[in-house]
């Protein structure tokens, strides 16, 4: 699902990093969770639309248990044949919920059928609640459309049903609650992926890591740069033209017991005054496995007017070699307090990068969003295997892509604040605005739950460990 080109054409990172990693290996076995006694929900579809331009499948997730079910853990899949070459494009039009509390992301069928090759996975954030026993969710007004706008053929998708003018149970969709079925059909061979949450197992022991507690005095600390992180001073995009990469504003300091590094971005609405922060890997080399830091977002700045179009972020990369190169690789967490890329406000975004061109601007791609506020505090977690890229947020999926943007080389670790432009905001007036980390962990070639990464990095603290970095080089 590539973006359009007004929402990405200024994020290019193409001077940012350099080349790669490696790293194949075996995800970890982890416990799949049994749905909690009496949690039940039937899906109720209705189409509402069978033209050629766009899919319209409209959604009721009705809680037919026995007891509460928080919609955080629902994931209801649609099931389609995709067209030829064809990209797609997810939108909600109107949801009692609230759109903002609803995500849409297309994954790619282990066993692809004569009626389906693709699905839509509907998920809720934790701002949608609990449905309660007897509940449901009210209107899910859905549409996807390809991504060019080119038409489309329904009647070969198996999950739509043309007769469907109302809403009646509808058994060609699957849910599960908690990464358990307990609705629909998939079609063959095709049964849903268990999502792994609050697993009983404890993470897996041995194995190449890198964790960082961030225990510095400051960025020109020897250990800093001993421990393979470069703070960034060079010229370059992203963000303004002319803008300063300052490293003496990623700072180390105590917060209670843990330490925390801070990224500071500053201006006085020139490109002069712009000071953005960037901290990165040196070393190229890590690819599959588990990538995790705990992260506090800021929607205001800490001194000054507030509505610069800020990017804070977490991300891999590697180098574009040539322009649609098929061996560069990113993975994204970026959230944009104040909007920014045709946003009118606050969004977190996680994107998935097979490739790009940057003139003229063309880009490769599946993302995920969710627009709302995630200002403080929250753990971030990715993983990648042979066959999937999934997103977590203090412990719920976020997005889920599709295998055909695995990475095809190793890549650096980073996180950098920066201004996507100064028109946000206009004033003179100086304003800064944080971003801080708390640690980072990358665990090579081993998927592991939200849960077991909280269980690895506490373990590290209890053992009184600052840092490691065991993951041998590209």
């Amino acid at each position: 699902m590539s973006e359009p080109k007004s929402t990405r054409n200024l994020r290019v990172r193409a001077a940012l990093v350099v080349a790669a990693v490696t790293g194949l290996g075996a995800t970890a076995l982890t416990a799949l969770p049994a749905a909690a006694a009496g949690e039940a929900v039937t899906v109720q579809y209705r189409q509402s639309a069978t033209g050629s331009d766009q899919v319209e499948p409209w959604f009721k997730v009705v809680n037919s248990g026995a007891s509460s079910v928080p919609l955080s853990q629902v994931k209801v899949r649609y099931y389609f044949k995709a067209d030829a070459g064809a990209s797609y494009t997810y939108a909600c039009s109107w949801a009692v919920k609230g759109c903002a509390n609803l995500t849409g992301t297309f994954g790619t069928l282990a066993h692809p059928t004569a009626t389906a090759d693709r699905y839509l996975e509907v998920g809720f954030t934790a701002g949608a609640g609990s449905l309660a026993p007897g509940a449901d969710t009210g209107d899910m007004q859905l549409r996807f459309h390809r991504s060019n706008w080119q038409p489309l053929n329904q009647s070969d998708d198996y999950s739509f049903g043309p007769s469907q003018t109302a809403y009646a149970n509808w058994s060609k969709v699957t849910a599960t609650v908690g990464g358990v079925r307990v609705w629909g059909t998939a079609p063959a061979g095709n049964e849903p992926t268990p999502t792994p949450t609050d697993p009983t197992t404890p993470p897996p022991t041995g194995g190449a890591a890198l964790f960082d507690d961030f225990d510095y005095t400051g960025h020109t600390d020897p250990a800093v740069s001993a421990h393979g992180w470069s703070v960034r001073s060079n010229s370059g995009g992203p963000g303004v033209p002319g803008a300063t990469w300052a490293a003496e504003n990623v700072t180390f300091a105590k917060e209670g017991t843990n330490s925390i590094m801070n990224l500071r971005t500053s201006t006085a609405g020139t490109a002069e005054s712009t000071r953005q922060t960037e901290i990165l890997t040196r070393s190229t080399k890590f690819r599959n496995g588990t990538y995790a830091a705990r992260v506090r977002f800021s929607d205001a700045p800490v001194s000054g007017p507030d509505g610069d179009r800020l990017v804070q972020t977490f991300f891999t990369i590697n180098d574009l070699k040539a322009p649609m190169a098929d061996d560069y690789a990113e993975y994204d967490f970026e959230y944009l307090p104040n909007g920014g890329w045709g946003e009118p406000a606050n969004i977190l975004y996680t994107t998935s990068w097979e490739t790009y061109r940057p003139d003229p601007w063309e880009a490769v791609n599946q993302h995920s969003e969710v627009r709302a506020s995630y200002a403080g505090w929250h753990d971030l977690v990715l993983t990648i295997d042979d066959n999937t890229i999934v997103y977590y947020v203090d412990g719920q999926e976020f997005g889920r892509h599709d295998a055909r943007y695995l990475p095809e080389r190793p890549m650096s670790i980073n996180f950098n604040q920066w201004l996507i432009d100064l028109q946000g905001q206009t004033s003179t007036t100086p304003r800064s605005y944080d971003q801080k980390v708390d640690y980072v962990l990358h665990v090579k070639d081993q998927v592991l739950t939200p849960a077991q990464v909280a269980a690895k990095v506490a373990a590290y603290r209890t053992a009184g460990t600052a840092f490691e970095d065991s993951v041998p080089a590209a």
